[in-house]
């Protein structure tokens, strides 16, 4: 049974937990920034394929204890390279580190690096090149305070990259954060969808990929189909069998809406691509003055955030209105807000009923979870007076 690492964004480390047991992992275990788990090789190929929320999907191949960078050394040439892929391929190192008494990571991959190298030429009499933009093989290290931990990536690109979206905006959200703040919102397909903010529509693309039982590796490559034993014909019946799930392309009760023509265009192009064009339904609208698509339903959106004065006074301006448009027009609503700006819940005017810390990439978030209540509790509780006055 081999053992590997899921990576994904930080705050969903049980959501992949539950998806990987869904794919029949064994000894599955979350721990900060991914998860632990175990199973057949096969396993990995399907994790690349079908997981929504992974990053990458890493095959330890060694561990040991280190003091030094000459044990790091040794322990790296103590592998058979050449067992696993091919001297012709190009090579990357990457290593991470927690606690790690070691001063230099950048030290560090250079040792694991010349290791990999002396040990495939004097296998092969020839030495791997290294390739640090697209290698072939991506191989990735990590420190702990006294262990060392080599992987083999599995995937390539990261799982985010999904090969649909050709335009993004600023500080885009990225495919697999939004498929699990789909899961965090409680959102399921039938449930009517809108994203009044929609950006380069990426929650609108996850949303339908999941509706249509879409799996998020297809159509793209992964560094395994580069590792001496890739199984051609598994993988092959194992993307039939994906294919052949997926529902047939209809109009779903998936809605979304910006206020930018620029924004919208940019949408337009990436459910294009996807084609989920008649999938989707988009329009250009201003959310403070949206009308909902349906009585209930459920809004997810990341909002946009200030990085300037400027941006940040016209946001404290911004979501006072906003918090008004979302009591007046979606009672009945549940409300998710992706926001870096920690200022939302208290100009927004709204009780949030969860916050849920969320990274996107490097920057801190949270996601702000909102019960709309049909005429607002103020007006509930007056009902329920004159109910009992008479």
């Amino acid at each position: 049974m081999d053992r590997f690492f899921a990576t994904c964004p930080r705050g969903l480390e049980l959501l992949l937990a539950d998806e990987l047991r869904v794919l029949k992992a064994e000894k599955v275990h979350a721990v900060g920034g991914g998860v632990q788990f175990a199973g057949d090789f096969f396993l990995c190929y399907r994790v690349n394929l079908e997981s929504r929320i992974a990053s990458r999907v890493l095959w330890q191949i060694a561990s040991d204890r280190y003091q030094s960078e000459d044990d790091i050394y040794r322990a790296s040439y103590a592998l058979r390279w050449t067992d696993w892929f091919d001297a012709a391929r190009t090579i990357r190192v990457d290593v991470s580190a927690v606690k790690s008494p070691l001063t230099s990571l950048n030290f560090v991959t250079l040792k694991i690096k010349d290791a990999v190298c002396d040990k495939i030429r004097r296998l092969s009499s020839r030495r791997p090149s290294v390739d640090t933009h697209a290698p072939d093989i991506p191989i990735q290290a990590h420190l702990t305070d006294r262990d060392l931990t080599l992987y083999l990536d599995t995937t390539g690109e990261p799982l985010f990259k999904r090969g649909q979206r050709l335009a993004t905006g600023e500080a885009p959200l990225r495919e697999n954060l939004a498929a699990g703040i789909l899961r965090l919102a409680g959102w399921s397909p039938g449930i009517p969808l809108l994203d009044p903010m929609c950006g380069s529509a990426t929650i609108l693309i996850e949303a339908a990929h999941m509706a249509l039982d879409i799996a998020p590796g297809l159509g793209r490559h992964f560094a395994f189909e580069k590792f001496k034993n890739f199984d051609g014909r598994g993988w092959r019946g194992l993307l039939q069998g994906s294919a052949s799930r997926q529902k047939l392309k209809r109009a779903l009760p998936i809605y979304g809406s910006d206020l930018s023509g620029e924004v919208l265009k940019a949408a337009r192009a990436n459910l294009t691509a996807a084609e989920l064009e008649k999938v989707v339904s988009i329009k250009r609208a201003d959310v403070l003055e949206i009308s909902a698509p349906a009585k209930e339903g459920i809004i997810v959106t990341n909002p946009p955030y200030g990085v300037r004065l400027g941006e940040q006074q016209q946001l404290a301006d911004f979501y006072p209105k906003l918090g008004d448009a979302l009591k007046n027009h979606f009672s009945g609503w549940r409300v998710y807000l992706l926001s870096a700006d920690m200022r939302l819940p208290k100009l927004i005017r709204l009780a949030a009923s969860k916050r849920t810390p969320l990274f996107n990439g490097a920057l801190e978030c949270r996601l702000f979870e909102y019960k709309i209540i049909e005429g607002g509790m103020r007006k509930k509780k007056a009902e329920q007076g004159f109910i009992d006055r008479h």
